[in-house]
């Protein structure tokens, strides 16, 4: 063996000691388990027919469906004001049906896409507006000779 080596030494003992986990309520997101008492039986009432209700229930049931049924109609009453809200206001066009009808489908395609033909003119227009400007510029500059670039 060498002078200079050392002997290896065992990894000491952890002093302290760690406490033992309990199963009842000691993990995050549980609590202990409900102290549950058998229900009491009263003597002293009288038992009921099946299916029988009193009116004081009765009263109560109705009290609270009139309540559900009236925040029903709050409810929906707020959702057609906000649809209303959410569509624009359109004004209807000459020619312009609402609903569905026995005409062709070609025919309503015609009539429904009426603005598809619209925007072809105006992009026609402007592209050859585009082109005449181009035309203009190539001959005040090549022919001409009015501009130097």
């Amino acid at each position: 063996m060498l002078s200079s080596a050392r002997p290896i030494e065992a990894a000491p003992e952890p002093t302290h000691l760690m406490a033992k986990r309990s199963r009842v309520a000691a993990r995050p997101g549980q609590r202990r388990p409900l102290q549950r008492t058998t229900p009491r039986t009263d003597s002293t009432a009288r038992p009921r027919p099946e299916g029988s209700v009193t009116a004081e229930e009765e009263a109560r049931a109705a009290e609270l469906e009139a309540a559900i049924l009236a925040e029903e109609e709050v409810a929906e009453e707020a959702r057609r004001r906000r649809d209303r809200a959410r569509r624009p206001q359109q004004v209807p066009e000459e020619g312009a049906r609402v609903g569905y009808s026995s005409v062709p489908l070609g025919v309503r395609a015609a009539e429904e896409y009426g603005y598809v033909r619209r925007d072809i003119r105006r992009i026609t227009i402007v592209g050859g507006s585009l082109l005449l400007v181009l035309a203009v510029l190539e001959v005040l500059v090549n022919g001409m000779h009015l501009f130097t670039l």
